[in-house]
C-alpha cells in the first residue's frame, strides 16, 4: 500500500467509522476480513489487553463493550496512511453503565487491510486519571 488513502481506502474507513459510532455490527462486520484481529486497548492478555480474532468474536466483544459503556460516540476523527499501515485518531466519549461516570479520552488505532477490507486493529487509549 502507498504512503495515500486511495478513494477506495478512504470510502472503507468512512463506512468503518460509521459503523462504529452507530453500533452497527453488520456495518462493522461488512468492513473487516473473516480473520479480522483486534487487540483492544483494555483487557487480561499482557502485554496485549484482550485480542479478538474472526467475526463472531468481533460480534461478542462489540456486545459486550455495550454493555458496559452507554452512549458511545466517536468524533475528531483522522486517519492517516502509514507506510503499509493505517493510523486513525479519534475522541471518545461514552457513560460506564455501573457507576454512570462520563468517560471522555483520546486514542488512536492502527490498521492493517488486505485484499480491501480491514485485517487489524490494534487500539490505544489515553489513561485519564484525576489527579495526577
Amino acid at each position: 500500500m502507498s504512503a495515500t488513502l486511495t478513494p477506495e481506502l478512504q470510502n472503507l474507513f468512512r463506512r468503518f467509522g460509521k459503523a462504529f459510532n452507530a453500533c452497527d455490527i453488520d456495518g462493522i462486520l461488512g468492513c473487516v476480513t473473516a480473520d479480522f484481529c483486534w487487540i483492544m486497548a483494555r483487557g487480561p492478555e499482557a502485554p496485549h489487553g484482550r485480542i479478538v480474532t474472526g467475526r463472531d468474536a468481533l460480534r461478542t466483544a462489540i456486545l459486550e463493550r455495550e454493555q458496559e459503556l452507554t452512549g458511545i460516540r466517536f468524533s475528531e476523527a483522522q486517519v492517516f496512511a502509514a507506510g503499509d499501515r493505517v493510523i486513525g485518531t479519534f475522541r471518545m466519549s461514552a457513560t460506564r453503565r455501573a457507576d454512570n461516570a462520563a468517560i471522555d479520552l483520546r486514542g488512536c488505532d492502527i490498521y492493517t487491510v488486505r485484499d480491501g477490507l480491514i485485517a487489524s486493529k490494534d487500539s490505544y487509549w489515553k489513561q485519564v486519571t484525576p489527579g495526577i
